[in-house]
């Protein structure tokens, strides 16, 4: 189930053109930065798992942000497993996601709301254009340019920052995220490209792409028609950045 908001769509109409209305109405740092606070991995925004007592309970916000994030609109019931008794929470809408991911790219990078929407204009101009090498250096300055506190706990960091990276891209480009313990890895499309990634934490880029290769990461997609790009990329815990990556 969508919701669809009525103060949303009268500003559609008004204004004759789409925006983020409803997230305009009001911002969430609260919220972002109790996300932060108790290490909440992002990815799980997509679809996160409640009972009906921890969404009506906000005695544990402070070590689960989900029932404030339900109560105040930017998660909402999407599916109920009966058997289980528990529901399954996303956000309502894309004009919310969007919204949401905007304002927690500048919120996890210290960067600026201008810098934020340029950094994403650049990155996905990259990809588009196929300088995989100019989207691994504009991620390396990324990396580099985040304050050390919000990076204590370093993979999580990681996954958060390329989770709201690629769902961005995802705005303009198709891309899959997955993410498991040391590793990170994401398929992104083009009208001409499709990239196959794979990220280690203190491992090797050599590492990386041999799992990629021996794994078959990209197999589905050889006989596609667009070019294939292979990427394997190594976080250094010390270097608290990107490495070193490989690309084939």
């Amino acid at each position: 189930m969508d919701i669809y908001n009525p103060f949303s769509i009268l500003n559609t109409f008004a204004k004759k053109r789409f925006g983020d209305y409803w997230f305009e109405t009001g911002t969430p740092t609260f919220l972002v930065e109790l996300m932060k606070g108790c290490g909440y991995n992002l990815k799980k925004l997509m679809r996160e798992y409640a009972t009906a007592d921890s969404l009506n309970g906000l005695e544990t916000f402070r070590k689960n942000p989900v029932p404030i994030l339900y109560q105040s609109g930017y998660l909402t019931i999407k599916d109920y497993d009966s058997r289980f008794k528990t529901y399954i929470l996303g956000f309502p809408n894309k004009e919310v996601e969007d919204g949401f991911m905007e304002f927690l790219l500048p919120s996890y990078t210290g960067m600026d709301n201008s810098e934020a929407t340029f950094g994403i204009m650049n990155f996905v101009k990259d990809i588009e254009s196929g300088d995989t090498d100019a989207f691994m250096k504009r991620l390396t300055t990324f990396f580099a340019d985040t304050p050390y506190e919000l990076a204590r706990d370093l993979e999580l960091h990681y996954q958060n920052v390329m989770f709201i990276l690629f769902k961005m891209l995802g705005f303009y480009t198709q891309a899959e995220y997955h993410t498991s313990d040391g590793r990170i890895d994401m398929v992104v499309k083009t009208p001409d490209y499709i990239y196959v990634m794979e990220f280690k934490l203190d491992g090797t880029a050599e590492e990386a792409m041999r799992q990629i290769e021996s794994k078959d990461y990209a197999l589905p997609f050889e006989c596609d028609g667009r070019k294939l790009v292979k990427v394997g990329v190594n976080f250094s815990y010390e270097k608290r950045n990107v490495e070193r990556w490989i690309v084939k």
